[in-house]
């Protein structure tokens, strides 16, 4: 039980897909991660992140106006993001792409579909380390 846990993150989620960021908000926050912010593709969470400060990132990678790796470059150039953790919660899982996740930057990699489960400790894990 994950709940037990008090999780006092800023958490921002950047996916186009509404239903997406509704599964992955309800999974976070029966993991106790309540502050949950949503952006709608790449260029808003950009803007988002740019207006705030989150502990961590998960982006989809195949958004409109700004796909995940785009993002993910946007933030590391900043002084806020260079050492933040940044996750993807992707379809995509060839190694040509992990390469590139891994080239931008990215901190680690979930894939669809996932489980509240996989979702918390890949969170965790990556929260732990800062």
């Amino acid at each position: 039980d994950w709940s037990s846990d008090v999780c006092s993150s800023d958490l921002l989620i950047v996916d186009d897909s509404t239903m997406l960021r509704d599964m992955l908000n309800y999974a976070l926050n029966e993991g106790g991660y309540t502050d949950v912010t949503e952006a709608v593709d790449g260029q808003d969470g950009i803007e988002k992140a740019n207006s705030a400060t989150f502990d961590l990132i998960i982006t989809d990678i195949n958004m409109p106006k700004k796909n995940g790796f785009e993002l993910i470059e946007a933030l590391r150039a900043t002084s806020t993001y260079s050492k933040r953790p940044i996750l993807t919660l992707t379809t995509e899982r060839t190694d040509e792409m992990k390469a590139k996740g891994k080239a931008v930057g990215l901190t680690g990699w979930i894939t669809k579909p996932f489980t509240s489960t996989k979702v918390i400790t890949a969170v965790k894990r990556v929260l732990r380390i800062r």
